[in-house]
């Protein structure tokens, strides 16, 4: 028979061991992966890069200078352009576009921003819409060779090889999973910018627009609780030479193109831009004094795409370094942050000499709290 000790030493065995387990239980539910699921389309789109017909940064008419990439003529295209790009629809469906709001304004033909925190989960229910093939490769996250979004010669086959290219009016689920190793590192803030595009002729389809942000945070959900605000910004000379549509746009645009390979007919179709903007025209960059603010830069191009992006009136800071300037090269994703003292319209610019004269540069404004 046993004794009352034997008996209150018995039941506290069993009570700790079932409390072990409850919290065990409890632990695995709330470590459950969360997808986060979009309804993304490639759409073929008419794009302005200077939508409001002049030169913001001076408020004047463009210059001749300056219509060398904005006029249309007999023979140049001019500042509209057929282009593609990702749009986010609200279901599977793909009947309705999903609003984008006016804090998002600003990614001009950037597609929708894809966010996700540590340990969560990313589903992308793809459409093509467009003519030609389109795929969505992701840089950064977990992927398997079925969900790599990519065309080469890797070894694969079969369902491994769907993924690489969709084919017109075709749907595609692409699932990639957010490991420790695809958030922020030790000396990085509390969320990081990657960055998605299609890989079928990668330099066509995103001089073509089809190219848009990630962005992966600690904290689960995809959001950073310590910022206030967050901008993205893809620095890039588009090379309208080099798309799926220039015999589109010439076709559109003007009366006729006698030789593509002319060089003053080549230089006007480089659009020195950002988000798809030239001359001052990026729309939304709006903020308040005291904010905090996360910059997420991108860079994308050739060799003549080495970007330094400029603040004036304010600084940032870039792993723990002061600075008000960046050194920005082809595909490389920045993180930087902003603590927001100064009122006022103030400059946001690539420093480069030729982009500037050729129309990379922006503005932001601060607003009083």
């Amino acid at each position: 028979m046993l004794s009352a000790l034997q008996f209150s030493r018995l039941d506290l065995i069993v009570l700790i061991t079932a409390t072990l387990m409850l919290i065990a239980s409890c632990s695995s539910i709330s470590n459950k992966a969360t997808t986060h699921t979009y309804y993304i389309a490639a759409d073929e789109i008419q794009w302005d890069y200077a939508p409001t017909g002049k030169n913001q940064i001076t408020g004047r008419a463009f210059s001749e200078d300056e219509n060398v990439f904005v006029a249309t003529a007999d023979d140049r295209i001019g500042k509209v352009y057929i282009k593609s790009v990702y749009r986010e629809y609200t279901d599977a469906t793909f009947s309705t576009l999903k609003p984008r709001g006016p804090e998002w304004e600003h990614l001009g033909y950037l597609g929708p921003v894809i966010r996700a925190g540590v340990g969560d989960e990313i589903k992308i229910v793809f459409k093509n819409n467009l003519s030609i093939m389109a795929s969505v490769h992701p840089h950064g996250v977990f992927y398997t060779k079925d969900a790599e979004g990519s065309p080469y010669n890797d070894g694969t086959s079969g369902a491994d090889k769907k993924d690489n290219m969709i084919h017109p009016g075709d749907t595609f689920v692409y699932e990639w999973s957010v490991p420790e190793r695809s958030g922020p590192g030790p000396n990085d803030p509390s969320s990081i910018v990657w960055m998605y595009h299609s890989h079928v002729d990668s330099p066509k389809a995103t001089n073509s627009g089809l190219i848009g942000p990630i962005i992966i945070s600690r904290e689960s959900g995809g959001y950073a609780s310590d910022v206030d605000r967050e901008f993205v910004t893809l620095f890039t000379v588009t090379d309208e030479n080099d798309t799926y549509y220039l015999d589109k746009n010439i076709q559109k645009f003007t009366k006729g193109v006698d030789d593509t390979d002319d060089d003053d007919f080549y230089e006007s179709n480089l659009m020195h831009g950002m988000n798809g903007f030239v001359y001052g025209n990026l729309p939304g960059m709006v903020m308040k004094n005291g904010e905090r603010v996360r910059w997420y830069l991108i860079g994308l191009g050739t060799e003549i795409d080495l970007h330094t992006p400029h603040w004036h009136g304010h600084t940032v800071l870039f792993n723990g370094n002061r600075t008000d300037v960046l050194e920005l090269m082809p595909a490389s994703l920045k993180t930087v942050d902003m603590t927001l003292d100064n009122e006022g319209t103030w400059l946001f610019h690539c420093h480069v000499n030729d982009h500037i004269k050729a129309g990379m540069l922006s503005m932001f404004t601060v607003l009083p709290k």
